[in-house]
């Protein structure tokens, strides 16, 4: 009672100028296994390691301990408790609330009072993209353009979680509307703080803003995490909980909706700058696919208008965990407003304007994520001028579970759909961002099993972004490589020549000038 007192007082004062909150917790401190057994055969139970799970044997061998068991339950006087026919007696039932107060409805603890957001039309914020490939832009500060519009226009039921890392992340534009959350003191040379901010970024914990984002949406509200790829798994374990959560509440009739758990994830493998080793770890998406395929959705949007439909969707869903991988650097723009939404709509697509099969392919190129989409583009631009006669198609993944059969996953596709796509018979090149695994476990019942993985393989440390490719076997140059193995035709031997040469030029300019060569940074498609 005194502590309530407290907190209503703490609510009064609330709005004092300089006043800071310093809100009361009651700890309260029992024996372990309090009001068990003091001893059994002669050593301690109450108050010790041995009152843990099970605190004694009852079976033929310790018959004995039977009337112990006896004397522990009649402890709890259950004839005070329960009517002979074994229901609970009324004076006992009066004790529980009212059914408006109980936890089970509880706006608290119950999804709330859920106020929709409001949320701008996201096709305004899309770019204009006259020609794939020849525009650079960078996706996350475009998203941040959209993502302010949301906070304006929701200032009391949607925040901003991240530890420590949302200039760093790109999302600038945010900064326009709201400042930092903060109810602590101010310090000389402070900046951005606010008590009424919407950006909950003033402490590097990634399991704090995880527990503050769960309750703010257990509550009835709306908001995202993001984090640097490498760090989002030092909160695996409460993802994995949520998931297990949504899935048991989702058998509960009485349990309300609640917002989608959202997480951006960028600062990612391919573009951690100086981080190097420490910051490369895309290991969350095979985590999180273990889950149930009711819950859990991936999505790897190559640019800034796939991105835009991606956040927009996962932003407006309910009820499952969405991640989003994002490149935060600059990056050639592939998809004008309509393909965009195209694309994402369906989840995997051929790219027509970069295909050249005619519905017959040699060989297919596939491409997971801003970075290998990059590569694939770049890849097939190579064979199209020094192989013209070679026929390949190239598929676009943005949503990762489509690759997974639709008897495991409601987003997947079904057989029939799957090979129109990717042939029974045809090579795969498959440029994915994350560990090449998890994509050979998604397509594991897939009748094409000619399928070659290009991915993370835990090479590469401080170095140049296209090295860091090069490393890891994803580059341009290595995936015709690996592609012409596959295939039988004149020219090919010459292709692989150049390929190769290129490699080692590019290892000797790296060492020299400790920048990317000038044909790969100023690639574009046309």
């Amino acid at each position: 009672d005194k502590v309530v007192r407290d907190i209503h007082k703490i609510k009064e004062n609330s709005n004092k100028k300089g006043y800071i909150p310093r809100f009361p917790m009651i700890i309260l401190k029992t024996k372990k296994g309090w009001t068990g057994p003091k001893k059994i055969d002669g050593k301690p139970i109450e108050n010790s390691f041995r009152s843990h799970q099970i605190p004694f044997v009852v079976d033929e061998d310790h018959k004995s301990n039977l009337k112990v068991l006896e004397k522990w339950l009649k402890s709890y006087k259950p004839k005070e408790i329960f009517n002979e026919d074994g229901t609970v007696k009324e004076e006992v039932l009066d004790i529980l609330p009212d059914y408006k107060l109980r936890m089970s409805n509880s706006p608290y603890t119950n999804g709330g009072i859920l106020k929709e957001l409001k949320v701008p039309d996201y096709k305004k914020y899309m770019l204009k993209i006259d020609k794939p490939g020849t525009k650079k832009a960078q996706d996350m500060l475009e998203l941040g353009k959209f993502i302010k519009d949301i906070v304006k226009n929701n200032k009391d039921n949607y925040l901003i979680f991240g530890p420590d890392e949302a200039a760093s992340n790109r999302l600038n534009y945010v900064f326009d509307v709201t400042k930092r959350k903060w109810n602590g003191a101010y310090l000389p040379g402070d900046e951005g703080l606010s008590k009424d901010g919407r950006v909950i970024d003033s402490i590097l914990s990634e399991h704090i803003c995880e527990g503050l984002l769960e309750g703010y949406l257990l509550t009835g509200r709306h908001g995202f995490m993001h984090s640097y790829e490498a760090f989002i798994r030092i909160i695996d374990s409460m993802a994995s909980q949520h998931a297990k959560w949504l899935k048991v509440a989702s058998e509960l009739p009485w349990r309300k909706e609640i917002s989608s758990l959202n997480y951006v994830l960028s600062s990612h493998i391919w573009q951690q700058d100086h981080n190097g080793f420490t910051h490369q770890d895309p290991g969350f998406l095979n985590h999180l696919a273990t889950k149930k395929a009711d819950t859990v959705r991936m999505y790897l949007p190559p640019d800034t208008n796939t991105l835009l439909s991606c956040f927009d969707h996962c932003t407006r869903s309910k009820n499952y965990i969405n991640v989003i991988v994002a490149s935060k650097h600059e990056r050639l723009q592939w998809f004008n407003k309509e393909e965009a939404i195209s694309l994402c709509s369906k989840g995997i697509d051929k790219i027509d304007f970069a295909s050249n099969d005619k519905g017959k392919p040699d060989l297919i190129f596939a491409a997971a994520g801003d970075t290998p989409m990059l590569e694939v583009m770049a890849a097939t631009k190579i064979l199209r001028e020094k192989l013209p006669s070679l026929k390949t198609r190239v598929i676009c993944v943005v949503d990762l579970m489509k690759l997974q059969s639709d008897e495991e996953h409601p987003h997947g596709l079904s057989q029939k759909e799957y090979d129109k796509l990717f042939t029974k018979d045809k090579h795969i090149i498959f440029a994915f961002h994350g560990y090449p695994t998890l994509i050979h476990q998604l397509t594991y019942k897939r009748e094409n099993y000619h399928l070659h993985v290009h991915g993370y393989k835990e090479e590469g440390t401080i170095t140049t972004g296209f090295d860091m490719r090069v490393q890891n076997k994803i580059d341009r140059f290595n995936l015709v490589i690996d592609a012409l193995k596959y295939v039988d035709i004149k020219g090919k031997k010459e292709v692989i020549k150049y390929c190769s040469d290129m490699l080692k030029k590019h290892e000797k300019y790296i060492k020299e000038e400790g920048i990317d060569l000038k044909e790969v940074e100023d690639f574009k498609w046309e």
